[in-house]
């Protein structure tokens, strides 16, 4: 390898990185904000699961778009501007008065940070090669899952540290000056953009019908429905989005049109079986982390400090096992991924039990145990989960599966999230007077994202039990590296080749 390349691969990785850190630790800071943000503008219930799961819904939808884009018109372009759009938008919350605003703020911003993260997936195809590529798509991963888990506590220091009515502020504000440094190396390192495809891929009715579909879905639990009459109402727009999808999709394959969701990702069960695993995992997280930020100040009147050390053993946790998730695959394979899920389904009953069990002296140290495992849960199935799934992506789709790999992620966790925390809001303030009505809010949410993970944990199982000609992986895309033996890394290392 030409130590020039090979210099220049790392230094786009850094970028890519820092990209992926950064928005990502802007979706989780917020989440012991929210009591502090609520208070500070008056927020309502709705307003509160807008902003928290608004960001997602943007960021999902603006994934497959942006990378197809990128593929017509280059990369480096469209990075720069998502960046600025997610850096802007990150202030203009930041400062706002009204709900409203920060809702569009948020709006916008998940947007942004979703164009950012398509061509960060896209920029790390391009760049890296063959094994390289694996590793740098599952450091991308890991990144962004320690971020995600790191961000709770680092947002509760910051209430703790300034106050409620500047703290929840100051955490939207954090990713500001991390936004601006990677805006500079990206202008600096990244390659210069090029066209990767050719034009008119973009498949607008698909995306009208899965924004539609994730809204239908959302909207229930953010308003609650008319009775049966709103329920039936709700239910037949999804059903109706989620068959215009279809039919979008078997139109643009009729007339030999690349679909939203291209057809030999739809015909690969281990794929599709894989991005669920990941929908359930990444929504069922995000959701358990907003409630458990919610139960521990509202409900028991911790500070937000106390809370961040509930929450910090969870981003300890996931750093470490991360670490060391590609030892556990080399020797039990894919049931790493199961016994992850297997351990979050175990930690989130746990945390439900301690809730209704315990008293609240000890509850807090508690929840920090249960916390510890969670975070141990996610190292060992987040990446692994993701390497898995790209690996069984067939060739002719490499390239947009990890588009709709994110993008089912980010859509779940938007679902989830406006769920589960409508879920706990209605239980723990629906029932004025009641003694120990937040507790079983909380035990409720619980019970909900472990059935989440337990329907991943399924899946999972049914994956790793696909048959070998099935499981075998494209050749455009790398075998796992928590698999291959080092010796095998040294020899298939390749050199960067920008022009590739």
């Amino acid at each position: 390898m030409l130590p020039g390349e090979d210099r220049a691969a790392r230094r786009v990785l850094t970028v890519c990185l820092a990209a992926g850190a950064t928005t990502l630790l802007d979706q989780s800071v917020l989440t012991i904000a929210v009591p502090a943000l609520r208070q500070s503008l008056s927020a309502g219930a709705m307003d509160v699961q807008w902003i928290v799961s608004g960001y997602s819904l943007a960021f999902g939808l603006a994934l497959v778009p942006g990378g197809s884009l990128g593929d017509v018109r280059g990369r480096k372009h469209l990075f720069l501007v998502g960046l600025a759009t997610f850096v802007v938008c990150g202030v203009v919350a930041a400062t706002g008065t009204r709900p409203g605003t920060v809702v569009a703020a948020r709006l916008v911003q998940g947007a942004g940070a979703g164009l950012v993260n398509s061509q960060v997936i896209g920029t790390l195809q391009d760049v890296f090669r063959g094994l390289d590529r694996a590793r740098a798509l599952g450091l991308y991963a890991v990144t962004g899952g320690v971020a995600a888990a790191l961000g709770p506590a680092l947002g509760g220091a910051l209430v703790a540290l300034c106050g409620a009515d500047t703290g929840w502020r100051l955490c939207l504000l954090l990713s500001t000056p991390c936004g601006v440094l990677t805006l500079w190396l990206a202008a600096r390192r990244l390659p210069p953009p090029r066209r990767v495809a050719a034009p008119g891929r973009l498949d607008v009715w698909g995306l009208v019908c899965v924004a539609a579909l994730a809204l239908s879905l959302m909207l229930p639990f953010i308003r609650t429905p008319d009775g049966g009459r709103g329920i039936a109402l709700w239910g037949a727009a999804a059903l109706a989005a989620a068959g215009g999808l279809v039919l979008g999709q078997w139109w643009r394959v009729r007339r030999d049109r690349v679909p939203l969701v291209h057809p030999s990702l739809v015909r690969s069960a281990p794929y599709v079986l894989g991005t669920v695993v990941a929908m359930a995992q990444f929504g069922a997280s995000m959701a358990a982390s907003l409630v458990l930020a919610l139960f521990l100040q509202s409900g028991l009147g911790l500070s937000a400090l106390t809370t961040a050390a509930v929450t910090l053993p969870s981003a300890v946790a996931m750093g470490v096992s991360s670490a060391v998730a590609w030892r556990v695959v080399r020797r039990i394979g894919a049931h790493t991924v199961t016994a992850g899920l297997a351990l979050g389904v175990l930690a989130l009953l746990a945390g439900a039990l301690a809730a209704t069990r315990l008293p609240p002296a000890v509850l807090p140290v508690a929840l920090a145990v249960v916390q510890l495992g969670s975070g141990v849960a996610g190292g060992l199935a987040v990446s692994p989960n993701q390497t898995r799934v790209l690996r069984h992506a067939p060739a002719e789709a490499a390239g947009v599966a990890g588009g709709i790999l994110q993008m089912a992620q980010r859509i779940a966790a938007a679902v989830c999230l406006s769920a589960v925390s409508g879920i706990y809001l209605r239980g723990s303030t629906g029932a004025e007077g009641v003694a120990g009505a937040p507790r079983t809010a909380f035990a409720v949410a619980s019970v909900v994202c472990a059935g989440l993970l337990g329907v991943g944990l399924v899946l999972s199982a049914v994956l790793r039990r696909e048959p070998a000609a099935v499981r075998r992986p494209s050749p455009a895309v790398a075998p796992d590296p928590a698999t291959t033996p080092p010796a095998s890394r040294r020899t298939t290392r390749r050199p960067h080749d920008p022009a590739a």
